[in-house]
């Protein structure tokens, strides 16, 4: 197997990259592994590479050695390929993803994640997008798109970003009626703060949206919050929001299901794992093992599961 490490220069405030390649590098050679390290250019410039090396049907696990961001485009890149796997060496100040199956600091051993097991996970399709975590649209989907306006300033990283722009986003995007549609069932039109459909849970820098979302489960838990409240009593809400406490509110609507459509007469924003556009329509759609993802040697995550530690109850 080739073990690719896409590396995000900009991540860990532009300092990543002096610290993780020699760091890959030692290892690889400790362990003499096939590799090759490939420094991202562009935003959006690895989805292309990680297809083109891809497409060669060599067994390749592709390491997203970033934040979120990072972790969208190796999805998007590895997505459709057998021979692809997708690990995370997290450098970002987010990392939401990796939660689930453990802490930064397991997922940045490098050498636990070569000796790493992949497991096959179900993602979400939204158009010819693909999202491993969470695609959401409403006040969360707004606020997603402020925070990458907050995170650009010196001060703010990963969670104090979210926390800001939540803030902004409650004094000025709260207005959201959509007409939402789960699997076949009979299309109904609310006024909603937002419509969330979580593969996992945490999004946003340790907001846990969807609270018993597991990746391997066949099922998405959609989660709609309707706007019953003013803002004064919407804001008081947060932090009970962040920690997962929303799912018994008597304005929140959970269920499990494969696809969640929405529609909105007015142009509204849609998050996909954190990536943002305006749009009219968007369909959030389950995709069975769509993703062969690398739990790293040193993880409980198998065993967790194994024990009912981590179930759709827990």
């Amino acid at each position: 197997m080739k073990h690719v490490f896409i590396i995000n220069p900009a991540a860990g405030k532009g300092k990543a990259l002096e610290f993780i390649k020699p760091a890959i590098e030692k290892c690889c050679r400790e362990q003499n592994a096939d590799y090759l390290i490939h420094v991202t250019t562009a935003a959006g410039e690895a989805i292309g590479f990680i297809k083109k090396m891809a497409a060669s049907g060599e067994s390749m696990r592709f390491y997203a050695c970033g934040g979120d961001g990072t972790l969208y485009e190796v999805v998007n890149g590895a997505y459709g390929f057998k021979n692809a796997e997708v690990a995370v060496i997290p450098l970002g100040s987010g990392n939401d993803f990796i939660r689930l199956f453990g802490n930064k600091e397991q997922f940045q051993d490098i050498g636990a994640q070569l000796r790493g097991t992949a497991t096959e996970l179900d993602v979400i399709k939204c158009g010819d997008r693909i999202a491993i975590n969470q695609c959401s649209m409403g006040l969360d989907a707004e606020i997603c798109a402020k925070q990458s306006a907050f995170k650009k300033l010196p001060f703010m990283k990963g969670e104090s970003a979210y926390m800001a722009a939540t803030v902004y986003c409650l004094f000025r995007k709260l207005n959201n009626e959509f007409t939402i549609t789960v699997d076949d069932g009979k299309p109904f039109k609310q006024k909603v703060l937002f419509c969330v459909s979580g593969n996992s849970r945490w999004y946003g820098g340790g907001f846990k949206a969807a609270p018993l979302a597991l990746p391997d489960d066949g099922l998405l838990d959609f989660i709609i919050v309707k706007k019953t409240m003013n803002r004064l009593k919407l804001a008081g809400l947060v932090n009970k929001y962040k920690q997962g406490l929303h799912l018994n509110w008597d304005f929140t609507t959970f269920v499990r299901g494969k696809k969640m459509s929405i529609h909105s007469d007015k142009i509204a924003a849609v998050n996909i794992d954190g990536e943002t556009e305006y749009v009219n329509d968007s369909v959030f759609e389950i995709v069975e093992k769509g993703i062969k993802f690398v739990v790293p040697a040193n993880s409980s995550y198998f065993d967790d599961r194994a024990s009912g530690k981590i179930s759709a109850t827990a």
